[in-house]
C-alpha cells in the first residue's frame, strides 16, 4: 500500500485561505463597474446627438437612447411634387445622428463592457 504525505490545511493553491481577498477585490471591482455603466447610461440617456442632411434642409435630434426627440423642415425643402427626395434627406439626416450616438455610446461606456447597455 502506497503512503501518502500528511494533509496540511490551506496546502493547497486555491484553498480558502488566500482565495477570500481576491473574492472581495473581485466583487468591489464588479460594482464599481456596474456604477460606472449606471452613470454613463444616465450621460448617454441625456445626450442629444443631430444628424443634417440636404445642407441643413433636414434635422433630426436623437437622444442617446436613440430616441426620436424632433424633426425640423426647411419649408424650401417640402416639394409636393419630389416627396422621394424628401424622404431621402430625412434617412441621410436620421443615419447620421444614429451613427453619431453609436460613437459616443462606445466613447461614453466604460472599458470592457462593449457598449452593452
Amino acid at each position: 500500500m502506497a503512503k501518502f504525505g500528511a494533509y496540511k490545511p490551506g496546502g493547497m493553491s486555491g484553498g480558502m485561505g488566500g482565495g477570500m481577498p481576491n473574492m472581495q477585490n473581485l466583487m468591489k471591482q464588479a460594482q464599481k463597474m456596474q456604477e460606472d455603466m449606471e452613470r454613463a447610461k444616465e450621460v448617454i440617456g441625456e445626450t442629444e446627438m443631430e444628424g443634417v442632411s440636404g445642407g441643413g434642409a433636414v434635422k433630426i435630434v436623437l437622444n442617446g437612447n436613440k430616441e426620436l426627440l424632433s424633426i425640423s423642415l426647411n419649408p424650401d425643402v417640402v416639394d409636393k411634387d419630389d416627396v422621394e427626395m424628401l424622404e431621402d434627406l430625412i434617412v441621410a439626416a436620421f443615419n447620421e445622428a444614429n451613427t453619431k450616438v453609436d460613437e459616443f455610446v462606445e466613447e461614453t461606456m466604460p472599458q470592457g463592457t462593449n457598449g452593452l447597455m
